[in-house]
């Protein structure tokens, strides 16, 4: 084996080295990016919603939640129409591509084109709490 490296031409190797890095550069180009495998807790395909984000209001710390737990603000959940409780979602809020994992644990919001109520510390994460409300994606599994 050592013999073959020995006589091996490395002006033959260098061409062959560099088609591969480019095909591999290429290749990482070109990949879509997805979310990973392990992120979103939950079997099946991924599905999305577009729509806007709003928070909470700091009145509402402490009060319970539809799933029967209290909320706070601290905690990085949500609110949502119909997603079961306990969903692990992905916001991704379209102005700065910042995203946020959150777990669904009440029932809202009920303004019309808000999609998801957010605790403050998740609104944090996205860097919303001076607007108030964003537009955005989510991303969850069924």
């Amino acid at each position: 084996m050592m013999i073959f490296f020995r006589k091996m031409n490395l002006n033959k190797l260098l061409p062959q080295k560099s088609i591969i890095l480019l095909l591999c550069i290429f290749a990482v180009a070109c990949h879509r990016k997805t979310i990973p495998e392990n992120t979103l807790a939950g079997s099946g395909r991924i599905h999305t919603e577009m729509g806007y984000a709003s928070y909470y209001a700091d009145k509402f710390e402490g009060r319970k939640t539809a799933s029967g737990e209290a909320f706070h603000q601290s905690a990085f959940t949500a609110a949502h129409k119909h997603l079961p409780f306990g969903t692990q979602v992905r916001v991704i809020n379209l102005a700065n591509q910042k995203s946020v994992i959150v777990r669904i644990n009440d029932r809202g919001p009920f303004v019309k084109g808000r999609i998801i109520d957010l605790s403050k510390n998740a609104a944090k994460s996205l860097d919303m709490l001076r607007s108030g409300v964003v537009k955005v994606k989510i991303e969850y599994r069924k």
